[in-house]
């Protein structure tokens, strides 16, 4: 009865132990998400950074007032701004993003733990099934 009720322990063990290990895959796989969605963030900003900057550039360019009065069109006053706006449109939505992704770190290092404890019952467990079976096998005057 102990031994069957030691495979019984063992086996749901083991199964929750496979149940976290799923859990830590899709958990990967989110943040794997997670981190697609900032570069696309990043690659979107970057497009728009690259959009003023071309405006202002060609502005400048063709301007020989603003030449005279600037000596590059990154020192112009309103450029500044137009860049400030698109870090500032973008920094909310990147600030989430890594919060999401800090979140599933914690989660993931959770259920590592908490797969790491599992395997050590489990061990604990055959050591326990391995002793009762081999003691009920000891049998004459050698016990």
């Amino acid at each position: 009865m102990a031994i069957a009720n030691l495979h019984e322990t063992l086996l749901s063990y083991t199964l929750r132990a496979n149940n976290i290990s799923l859990e830590i895959s899709e958990l990967q796989s989110q943040k794997l998400l997670g981190t697609y969605s900032q570069a696309d963030v990043h690659s979107i900003k970057a497009k728009d950074e690259e959009a003023i900057r071309d405006m202002y550039k060609a502005m400048y360019s063709g301007d020989e007032e603003l030449k005279e009065l600037y000596k590059d069109y990154t020192v112009m006053p309103d450029f500044e701004e137009a860049m400030d706006k698109i870090a500032a449109k973008y920094q909310d939505e990147l600030a989430q993003l890594a919060a999401w992704e800090n979140e599933i770190d914690t989660q993931i290092t959770t259920k590592s733990a908490e797969l790491e404890e599992i395997k050590a019952y489990k061990e604990s467990f055959k050591s326990m099934l391995q002793s009762n079976i081999s003691d009920d096998f000891k049998y004459g005057p050698n016990q």
